[in-house]
Order: structure tokens, then sequence, then C-alpha cells
């Protein structure tokens, strides 16, 4: 294997952990046991892969390390008709050797984790654990909930869909949009850490920002009824297109008013258009649809030189009827700051700081609203706040050359 062996066997496993998951729970309904199966196939991986190669189909030999893993523990722990049914179906499991392919089941296990029967607030983070492996600090970071919190709720989810007998597979037509808030939920999580790796230097979260936005296609193209649906995919496509613009050649961050719109692609851009007025077209505005809408406002006014913000204040002013996110509240104020002044921006901040204290945004945003009003001291300190909070290198130091520029 070249270059670093460890870590291709590592990229190589993550590749298809929600695939196996999905395959390896579908018979049994035990998630946290495929997992469990999956994580003792990936440390062999990361054992033997180094001295031996990486295998020919990763996915077929995880397959079948897992499998054997599974058996052996059902073995130990298991009795009973059932356990002797489910041993022989493992026994006798296909892997993509024999068939070519592995089915790819993880829209089946994110809408069996959407059951109405699991805790409304574990739906999405579970989808995030079981389909594509996230860990609990990272879930509760995107959900902004304690780790420890976290990790409760995904154990009781795993729990219920064995204790349930909760199946995997796609609901009847009449079931999956009840369950579909969840389902996209979990994958715009996902893009949105993926969207975080903004010089794209870390694989994994490249091969995430396909996954969600592959997820979407498939979500839109099963629903397509569903505005919701379609107003996702056209948000991530928007967001997509102008990946190319977000660093210059040497890696400094460039914030989207300052982008260079010829590396926007068009191409995405005109898609998701296309995308939105069909959501817009069936009278059930949502999250995803006004987002997307603020997204196709902010980009058509960058490449006239002109953002409309009374329509984006006015955007973000339904978002936040609709769901009451502190987070919509956070860029509703910025909108406001344009439409209204600094002064009302910044009242609509004080009202936020309790919950969006340890964010980031909040607080890059409370000192270019402060600067803008005068108070270069209090700017100055908030601006060192939003500093500390950021783990991104280029991000820090755009921040520190604004902070440079105001005072």
């Amino acid at each position: 294997m070249n270059g670093e062996p460890a870590a291709a066997a590592e990229q190589a496993a993550r590749r298809s952990y929600g695939r196996l998951v999905a395959y390896l729970s579908a018979r049994s309904r035990d998630v946290a046991g495929a997992e469990d199966a999956l994580a003792d196939a990936f440390e062999a991986a990361l054992t033997r892969w180094p001295r031996d190669g990486v295998p020919a189909n990763p996915e077929a030999w995880l397959l079948t390390v897992a499998r054997r893993k599974a058996i052996d523990t059902l073995r130990g722990r298991r009795r009973g008709e059932a356990a002797a049914a489910w041993l022989e179906w493992l026994a006798a499991l296909e892997t993509p050797a024999d068939t070519g392919a592995l089915p790819d089941r993880r829209l089946e296990l994110m809408f069996a984790c959407a059951h109405p029967a699991i805790d409304a607030a574990a739906r999405a983070p579970l989808m995030l654990q079981a389909v594509l492996g996230f860990d609990a600090a990272t879930i509760a970071a995107a959900f902004l909930v304690a780790p420890a919190a976290m990790s409760q709720r995904l154990v009781r989810a795993k729990a219920k869909i064995r204790q349930a007998g909760i199946g995997l597979a796609v609901p009847a037509q009449a079931e999956l949009a009840e369950r579909l808030g969840a389902v996209l939920s979990a994958i715009y999580a996902v893009y949105a850490d993926a969207w975080t790796d903004a010089a794209g230097t870390d694989p994994h979260r490249r091969d995430l920002a396909d996954e969600a936005i592959w997820l979407a296609r498939l979500v839109a193209s099963l629903l397509p009824q569903e505005p919701e649906a379609l107003g996702l995919l056209a948000l991530m496509l928007y967001s997509h297109a102008r990946r190319a613009a977000r660093r210059d050649a040497e890696g400094v961050y460039i914030p989207l008013s300052e982008q260079d719109a010829t590396l926007w692609e068009r191409p995405l851009i005109d898609e998701a258009e296309g995308l939105l007025h069909l959501a817009v077209s069936h009278g059930r505005p949502g999250r995803y649809q006004l987002e997307a809408a603020v997204q196709s406002a902010h980009l058509e006014g960058q490449r006239r030189g002109r953002v409309d913000w009374a329509a984006v204040e006015q955007l973000y002013a339904a978002l936040c009827e609709l769901g009451g996110s502190p987070v919509a509240a956070l860029n509703h104020a910025v909108a406001l700051s344009r439409t209204a002044g600094a002064e009302a921006g910044l009242a609509r901040l004080d009202a936020l700081q309790a919950e969006l204290g340890g964010y980031q945004p909040y607080w890059a945003a409370r000192a270019e609203l402060l600067g803008r009003c005068g108070r270069h001291a209090e700017a100055r300190q908030a601006c060192e706040h939003a500093i500390a909070l950021e783990s991104d290198a280029a991000v820090r130091r755009f921040l520190q050359d604004r902070a440079a520029a105001w005072f």
C-alpha cells in the first residue's frame, strides 16, 4: 500500500461504514451489534492492511470479518430459535465478491431511524452515527448538545429499534412524509460537517459532501412532491457551487461577499434555481426552501454587485417564525443591521447570547456590528472571543486581519 497505510485503510473502511451497518442490521435490527462487529473489522483492517496491503474489494473484506465477529458474539450471548435463524442467515450472507456489489440500504436505515417510536430528538443524530459513523462528540457539536447527553440519546434509540422490532426498510409512501424531516436534518448535518473543511484537505469530509448530495438526490427522487426535499437539495447545490471560491491560491479564507463569482459552478447554480422554483410551486414553504432562497438572493446579489438585504431580512424573519432556530435568529440580526442599522442588529444579538455564547459566528457578527457602531473596545473583545472559538487557522487569520482593519 502506497503512502500512509494506516490512513488509507481507515479511509477505505469509512467509505463503507454506512452501507455495512445497514446491510448487517437489516435482518437483526440490532444496529448497535452491527456497529460493534464493524468496529472490530475496522480495527483488524488497520492492523492487517498496512502489513498485507489493501484487498481488491475492501468492502467485501470488511463484511466478511464483521460477519464472523457477529457470529462469534451471537453464539456466545444468544440462544433459541430466533438466534439460530439469525446465525444461519449470517453464515449464508453473500458478500460483494459474490454478487458484484453490496446493496446500498442506507436510505432504508435512515427512515428506520426516523420511526415515530424513536424519540424525535434522537432521530437525526442516530442517522449520523449509524449511517455515516460520526462519533457522539461530533454529533453533539452539530446539534449544540452536551456530548454525554447525546451519547445517552443514541444508546436509547438503538435499544428501541431492537426492542420494538422496528423494520429497516423504506416505509410505505403514506408514511414517508412524516419521517422526512428527520432524514433531511441528518443529511444537512452531514453536508454542514463537510463544509467546515473549506480547504478540502480532509479526504473523509470531501467524501461526506458527495455522500450528502447523493442522499439528498435519492430522497428528492423518491419524494418528488415533497418541496422540502427539493429545497434541501437546492440549498446544498448552491453551497457546493461556491466551494472553489472559498479559498485563494494561498489558502486564505474568502467570505461570500468577496468571492470571485466567475469561480462558481454555474451548472450547479442553474440546477439549484430550477429545484427551488419547483419546490416553491408546491405552495408549502419550509426551512430548506427559505434557506435556499437566501442563498439564491446572496448569489444573485453578488453577481449584480448589490444584495437585496430587505428580501434577505424577510426570508430570515420567516425562518425565525417557522422554527425558532437561534442560528436563524443570528442571521436575521445581521440582515436587520443592513436594513435598520447596526444598533437594531445588536439589540437582536443581545437576546441570543445565552444560547449562542459558544458559537463562533455569533461573536464574529457581534464584533462587526460593534465596530460599525464605533464601540471599538467591545468589538475587539468580541473578536477575540470569535478567534478563540475558531478551529480553522485560515478563518482565524481572516478574523485577525478584520480586527486589525477595524481598530
